[in-house]
């Protein structure tokens, strides 16, 4: 219950100083996301890799100061519950009018939490719901910058208008040839609507602020025509001698989701109000949740607040069971699911087996990693979780003992609350999207005949550790059940206990047996250190099935050769980042134009 009167003196001054702490560290944030534009136009890509890593720890480091700050000025932690009620009464009215209100919330629960017990998680002194709307939030200042831009262009008037567009973000380097690149857009846009008669609405929406990442800057819109909308994305790359170039047009829904995965490193987007852009890519992508997209922006946090509330919603419209999730058992995580959720749940264990030569610390330190890296589109995204409270009636028995057994340090079960239902409390878990295992999708083609089906994964496995070693990546267990599949065919990475720096290992050939007993012998008799890897050797454990073998030594052989792991090395020691593309190649216009060269030469 709130209170009839706000009487405390100090709460007011408690939610003032909660709120300048949130204050602070979102200017910080938009700050550097600012500054991705001109680390873009000076093709500073070590710079933006590292305020990428830099950014991430933002909030946890705000969040600190404003609990030192209330603990230090209002001994906050020693307040009664009275003025706690107070406080968030406050800080409700501060937040009128604010261009961020969801994220102050967020914030508020995160300070909040830190300060009192956690029995008070789920009751009134923290936004368990959002108390203040973020529909229809604008700057309405004269001389600010609205959140999207329309363009109202004819048939004749659009190539001229894509060039506006592009002209409108006053990047500070020159293209090659912006004109040339337009009309590519223009014959891209041109064979959707070709026959389509424009409407009286006829427009194109773009997002006012460029979205930066690796080494790529994305134009995001959307053309408007009568009840149709069309979805699309123009990255723009640095060329030849540095030049900007459109590299390619993406359209409809699925590119964009492509663009925007889970798998993928976080935007850098300048938003003053993040609300507005969420809403306007929910246009874009509406089969997107909410909490991906702020993710996906970088505003992680306010991702892992939308996913737990639609993770409660989804918990009290179902009434399936928690169970242990199928497929081959890891050594290090235990994995769990709830069949009617599209997500699996993670435990690290209390103890692993002699193989694994790895501590607590050391997994979460790999998954921090993770966290921080380029991701590629190959590894996928988690969201880390302490203390999550569940009902007991929801989990199998047979789950529970599993952790019993594995993960005992992990578990809580009781009765908290006193109200005769018991919980069961996880002290720490990683969440991430459920994707079909790659052994179980593999052997499933095996089992349908499907030998299309086959090569189409066996060549995407291969992509897929090429592209994080271009990412400095080495996978470390690469069987096939630590990959997955996702719904439009993607396969991604997920076990990450054994993930080290590509450039932090030693790929080497296995040395020539000097004696007929060394050749025979079924150990290795040669020195291997902590960090040498023998490529060679990974062929009798991913390539026993001939069909497997056939397709993958076809695409793939070079994965076997140290050659090709320490060239990459090499580059990357250099100081070379690689290019990693959120599309097909084949999409390039650079490559179509060689095609079309190629064709006219013919």
């Amino acid at each position: 219950m709130f209170p009839e009167r706000l009487d405390a003196p100090q709460a007011f001054d408690i939610a003032k100083a909660m709120l300048d702490g949130f204050n602070r560290h979102y200017q910080l944030f938009r700050s550097e996301s600012a500054r991705a534009k001109h680390r873009f136009e000076t093709a500073d890509w070590h710079g933006q890799q590292r305020a990428q890593r830099e950014r991430i720890e933002f909030y946890d480091l705000r969040v600190k100061e404003a609990v030192q700050r209330l603990e230090k000025e209002f001994k906050a932690g020693q307040q009664s519950m009275e003025v706690w009620h107070q406080v968030k009464l406050h800080y409700i009215g501060l937040l009128v009018d604010h261009h961020q209100p969801e994220l102050a919330e967020t914030f508020f629960n995160t300070v909040t939490t830190k300060i009192l017990h956690r029995t008070y998680f789920h009751n009134d002194f923290i936004f368990v719901r959002p108390a203040v709307s973020t529909e229809y939030i604008e700057n309405s200042e004269p001389a600010a910058t609205p959140t999207y831009r329309s363009y109202y262009p004819t048939r004749e008037t659009l190539r001229d208008e894509l060039v506006r567009i592009v002209h409108n973000f006053r990047l500070a380097r020159p293209f090659e040839d912006l004109e040339r690149d337009a009309g590519f857009v223009l014959e891209a846009i041109a064979a959707r609507l070709s026959h389509v008669k424009l409407r009286a609405n006829f427009q194109i929406q773009v997002l006012s602020s460029l979205f930066f990442r690796n080494k790529g800057a994305y134009v995001v819109g959307k053309i408007i025509n009568g009840f149709s909308e069309l979805p699309f994305a123009l990255p723009i790359l640095h060329g030849r001698e540095g030049k900007l170039v459109i590299d390619t047009a993406l359209f409809g829904e699925d590119e964009l989701l492509m663009l925007f995965s889970f798998a993928r490193a976080y935007f850098m987007v300048d938003m003053e109000i993040p609300a507005a852009y969420v809403q306007f890519l929910r246009s874009l992508m509406p089969r997107k949740p909410r909490g991906e997209l702020y993710t996906a922006l970088g505003l992680a946090k306010q991702g892992k607040t939308l996913f737990y509330r639609d993770f409660l919603y989804h918990l009290r419209h179902s009434s399936d069971k928690f169970r242990i999730a199928p497929g081959i058992k890891g050594m290090v995580m235990l994995v769990f699911d709830l069949p009617s959720f599209p997500y699996v749940f993670k435990v690290i264990k209390d103890f692993f087996p002699p193989q694994k030569d790895t501590t607590r610390e050391q997994v979460q330190g790999k998954y921090l990693l993770v966290k921080q890296h380029d991701r590629v589109g190959r590894m996928a995204d988690t969201l880390e979780y302490s203390l999550v409270a569940f009902a007991r009636e929801r989990f199998e028995d047979e789950l529970l003992e599993e952790i019993r057994r594995f993960a005992p340090s992990q578990l809580e079960i009781g009765d908290r609350d006193g109200d005769g239902h018991e919980e069961v409390v996880i002290r720490h878990l990683y969440i991430e999207r459920r994707m079909i295992p790659l052994n179980i999708y593999l052997q499933e083609a095996f089992d349908a005949g499907a030998s299309e089906q086959v090569e189409h994964a066996v060549v995407e496995y291969g992509n897929a550790i090429k592209d994080l070693v271009a990412a400095n990546i080495f996978p470390g267990d690469m069987l096939w059940k630590n990959f997955g599949v996702t719904r439009n065919g993607k396969v991604v990475f997920y076990d990450y206990d054994e993930i080290e720096y590509l450039t932090d290992c030693n790929f080497r050939k296995v040395p020539q047996a000097r004696t007929e007993e060394e050749e025979l012998s079924g150990e290795i008799w040669y020195k291997v250190g902590p960090r040498d890897v023998f490529p060679e050797t990974f062929e009798p454990f991913l390539l026993g099935n001939p069909a497997v073998r056939d397709v993958f030594l076809r695409h793939h052989a070079d994965l076997l050769d140290p050659a090709f792991w320490e060239s990459h090395k090499a580059r990357i020691l250099a100081g070379h980042v690689h290019d990693v593309f959120p599309y097909a190649r084949e999409q390039r216009f650079a490559r179509r134009q060689q095609v079309a060269n190629a064709e006219a030469v013919a």
